[in-house]
């Protein structure tokens, strides 16, 4: 499980996030969704290291994430990053192995484990063909899966993913939620995503943290935080929720009605 306890985070005067408060646990997809400027993408850094922390804690099995090492905490969690320009040279099959660098031994050497891991990974997401071509030869659909088999390699028991369909047609949307999705329940792993989306939440999360301003307004399942008063406060928009025509989910439509 990874708990967040009163997490607080502040860039200079300005407090982003305000004693927030969340488990995720393993097994589970946490879905973390609120408006721009909520603080998601802050909340995914501050958990994973890259922002520092104003006061507050971070914790998986006993252990204080911000007291480890980098290296140390790395062993324990693995991030996806919203899309981003990764280098065009390297292959598919080194930038993947990267995931393996918290277990190199000092001279950076690879094993044959190293090997096999990066090898499952890319297995995972569909992804072996890829292993031989360059990063800036792929789609963004196919660089995403790519950072998601990084983190695979990695063998964290949590894994944290900052708005990974971002930028992704529809068809990779689904495809790289359903992977994470068998990830949690298949894997065991303690997942965390920041989602823009709240149809793909209420479909691919067991629970779901609305952050509105810094701050946890609601959590639970899709059905007790995707209810149209908490949704249309915190967007500034009119919305309907109501059952989805082919699965048991919340449906989030735009537009003043009636919860059904």
């Amino acid at each position: 499980m990874l708990k967040i306890e009163n997490l607080c985070v502040a860039y200079g005067k300005r407090l982003i996030l305000n004693c927030v408060c969340l488990e995720v646990s393993s097994g589970k997809v946490t879905a973390l969704i609120g408006p721009n400027g909520a603080g998601k993408s802050t909340l995914v850094k501050s958990v994973s290291g890259v922002v520092p922390i104003l006061s507050g804690s971070v914790w998986t099995n006993g252990k204080d994430l911000s007291s480890l090492h980098s290296m140390q905490r790395a062993r324990l969690l693995a991030v996806v990053p919203q899309a981003v320009s990764m280098p065009p040279a390297y292959t598919v099959w080194e930038t993947v192995l990267m995931g393996r660098t918290p277990y190199l031994n000092f001279l950076g050497q690879t094993s044959l484990r190293d090997d096999d891991l990066t090898r499952c990974a890319l297995e995972r997401v569909d992804a072996l063909a890829l292993a031989g071509r360059r990063m800036g030869e792929l789609s963004g659909g196919e660089q995403q899966r790519i950072l998601l088999a990084r983190a695979l390699a990695q063998s964290t028991p949590i894994l944290l993913l900052d708005e990974p369909t971002a930028h992704l047609d529809l068809q990779y949307q689904v495809n790289l939620l359903e992977t994470v999705h068998d990830l949690a329940y298949n894997d065991g792993l303690a997942v965390l995503i920041a989602l823009h989306d709240l149809n793909l939440a209420a479909r691919f999360a067991d629970q779901v943290a609305l952050l509105v301003e810094g701050e946890i307004r609601a959590r639970g399942t899709p059905r007790q935080v995707l209810r149209p008063n908490l949704i249309s406060e915190a967007y500034h928009l009119p919305v309907q929720v109501v059952r989805h025509p082919f699965l048991d989910v919340p449906l989030v439509l735009p537009g003043a009605g009636d919860e059904d």
